[in-house]
């Protein structure tokens, strides 16, 4: 009777000790072994046996990740101060760099993110970064990625999400804003004066060389201005204007 007891309770123990190795990874996730702590093998989704006690399992999820780069004030290349924040898109390509060679890849990565978008947006002018924005991003993220290749990490894309100017140089480029549509306006005023012009010149010409013609528009005017009854007209035709001045 003791005996089986004895055997009933190796063989749960022995049942809990396998049941206990084996581990289940998502499709979405990767992993890697350490037998009596030195590195053994990768481990993919499905069932996984790890060896309880001598055994042991590290697991990291490799869909893409985002890191809000909080504002940080950057300096320009011409001396602006401005407020930048960003964000960082990235996934793990190799989990065993991701886990050996970096103790926290996340914080790894937000402070390098940090780091670079203050470096690249110092080595610009004020009016590029606000014109360039999207070949500033592709830099900011080149600088991540190739840094971040010793870590097993892929960075997707950063994007800039917000720059923030001082008070004082929103009302400065706010002022010039402004000067620029009213250079805009004059200018176009004054091109479509040169074409009205150059238009009465060639009707005046044409006019001139018709007497008929002339004495058409003469009538159509006198139509036109005809349909306002509060005013009165007198109008001399201009064969009798003719008459006076030969006198």
């Amino acid at each position: 009777m003791i005996g089986g007891v004895f055997i009933f309770i190796l063989v749960l123990i022995v049942l809990v000790f396998i049941f206990g190795g084996i581990k289940q990874l998502m499709e979405y996730e990767r992993g890697i072994k350490f037998t009596l702590g030195r590195y053994s093998c990768d481990l993919g989704p499905g069932l996984n046996i790890v060896v309880p006690i001598f055994q042991s399992y590290q697991r990291v999820d490799i869909r893409v990740k985002t890191v809000d780069v909080p504002k940080q004030d950057c300096i320009t290349k011409d001396n602006v101060s401005v407020n930048v924040d960003a964000v960082t898109y990235y996934y793990v390509s190799d989990v065993k760099k991701a886990i050996l060679d970096v103790e926290d890849f996340y914080y790894a990565v937000s402070q390098l993110s940090q780091t670079t978008m203050r470096d690249v947006v110092g080595e610009v002018t004020l009016d590029e970064l606000l014109a360039n924005r999207d070949a500033i991003s592709d830099k900011i993220r080149t600088v991540i990625d190739k840094a971040s290749d010793a870590w097993g990490l892929k960075v997707e894309r950063v994007e800039l999400k917000h720059i923030e100017l001082p008070s004082d140089m929103q009302r400065i480029m706010a002022r010039e804003a402004e000067a620029e549509r009213e250079k805009r306006g004059i200018i176009i005023k004054s091109e479509g004066e040169v074409i009205a012009s150059e238009n009465l010149a060639k009707a005046a010409s044409i006019l001139a060389k018709h007497p008929g013609a002339m004495q058409l528009r003469s009538l159509q005017t006198i139509n036109d201005i005809s349909s306002d009854a509060s005013q009165k007209f007198i109008f001399f035709p201009i064969e009798m204007m003719d008459f006076f001045r030969k006198k």
